[in-house]
């Protein structure tokens, strides 16, 4: 990796923090150079605009998310094992302190920045398919019942998590999150076998 390309990196990952807290529009020029020590050239000599430090913002957030969350599905290896370490991760409340990027930039891009909207639409569907993708393993592996929808779970589990991510943070609790994943479980295993 280059100078460049470290400098543009850490311009990223120290803006993410920002951005992903204060929201896209609540983050000014000022916060990013406080937070990189840079000169308002230094960013813009690797950026055209504060959108674009937003998406690739995002996409490194949504990509770290990926990771964590890709990560604790492989530690299973039954798709009981795979969904219960994937519910895991959001279950401790220390993940995701600043909220869900997804959430979080989602809110404030759907009426007001096309590009991020559709960088978010894209997470939005990778996130419901990991679902999915579980819920089909299990059916082909005759561990759940053929009865359930694995979309439909998908998108059942996704929402509710996100809503509840919403809820911790706005409760500072984790009382709903307990209660979505719990519910999650329960409609889960209506269809082991």
């Amino acid at each position: 990796m280059s100078k460049a390309e470290r400098t543009k990196q850490f311009i990223i990952e120290k803006s993410a923090e920002i951005i992903n807290k204060k929201g896209m529009a609540g983050t000014s020029l000022s916060d990013i150079m406080e937070a990189t020590k840079l000169a308002k050239g230094g960013i813009y000599g690797n950026f055209e605009s504060k959108e674009e430090i937003c998406k690739e913002s995002f996409l490194y957030l949504r990509s770290q998310l990926a990771a964590k969350l890709d990560n604790a599905v492989s530690q299973g290896k039954t798709a009981k094992e795979k969904l219960y370490k994937l519910l895991a991760v959001y279950e401790n409340k220390n993940n995701m302190t600043d909220g869900c990027p997804i959430l979080n930039f989602g809110i404030e891009a759907d009426d007001t920045n096309p590009v991020i909207k559709e960088q978010v639409k894209k997470a939005i569907g990778s996130a419901q398919k990991r679902y999915t993708d579980i819920i089909e393993l299990g059916v082909n592996n005759k561990e759940l019942l053929a009865e359930i929808n694995p979309e439909r779970f998908g998108i059942m589990a996704f929402t509710m998590i996100e809503g509840a991510i919403l809820c911790r943070k706005v409760f500072d609790n984790n009382d709903q999150m307990e209660v979505v994943l719990e519910i999650i479980k329960t409609e889960f295993e209506r269809y082991v076998i």
